[in-house]
């Protein structure tokens, strides 16, 4: 999760757009933003998204539709929102959420990118365990 900084600007107030899949955001510097459902989720801070260290992301897959069906606030510094699709494990700091919408359109545009690269889809999740998968723990 991001640090959060003593200048952060506060969230003033929220808004879920369920059928359009928005969050609307205003903080206290005067900032709005409207951040797709689908950038909140592939950008979660998530250790299941991010990694446990630099290199280690797993690019999200198959989000294009996914909703927040739950926002619940952690102290007076985050939000923990609840998708869809059953991710729930990211807390999203003020400083995390502001910086999101700075640099939506530029995150937006990286994500499409790596999908591109990696041959994948923004509508068929292969991120999600399969039979095939495991959760690492071998019993060979």
């Amino acid at each position: 999760m991001a640090g959060l900084s003593p200048t952060t600007p506060t969230p003033t107030e929220i808004v879920l757009h369920a059928k359009s899949r928005v969050l609307e955001l205003h903080f206290s510097d005067g900032a709005r933003f409207n951040l797709p459902c689908e950038l909140l989720r592939v950008y979660s801070p998530s250790a299941e998204v991010r990694g446990h260290g630099p290199g280690q992301e797993v690019l999200q897959t198959g989000k294009r539709n996914v909703g927040i069906t739950a926002i619940e606030p952690v102290g007076n510094y985050a939000l923990k929102l609840v998708f869809s699709d059953g991710h729930d494990t990211g807390l999203y700091s003020w400083d995390l959420l502001h910086e999101l919408g700075m640099h939506a359109e530029q995150l937006m545009a990286n994500y499409l990118a790596q999908l591109a690269k990696a041959g994948a889809s923004r509508d068929i999740d292969t991120t999600a365990p399969t039979a095939h998968q495991h959760s690492g723990a071998c019993s060979h």
